[in-house]
């Protein structure tokens, strides 16, 4: 299924310029390219995510054990 999106015309004129000096037969070849990289999985990100929810959770587990006095 394809679907269309607008784009802004000095964006469109870009992308006509930039596709001329590189391997892309069209502008849409070059942005479904582009949007196919960045929708991937990338591992760093979610390490990332992973490793700020961690430090999150263990922030609140050393709260709870300040509240309940097992911590000073």
């Amino acid at each position: 299924m394809a679907r269309s999106i607008e784009i802004p015309d000095d964006v469109s004129d870009r992308l006509e310029e930039r596709v001329t000096k590189s391997e892309f037969d069209s502008v849409e070849a070059y942005i479904t390219f582009v949007l196919q990289e960045v929708a991937k999985d990338h591992p760093e990100i979610e390490d990332t995510a992973a490793a700020r929810q961690s430090s999150t959770d263990e922030s609140r587990a050393r709260e709870n054990l300040k509240s309940l006095g097992y911590l000073e």
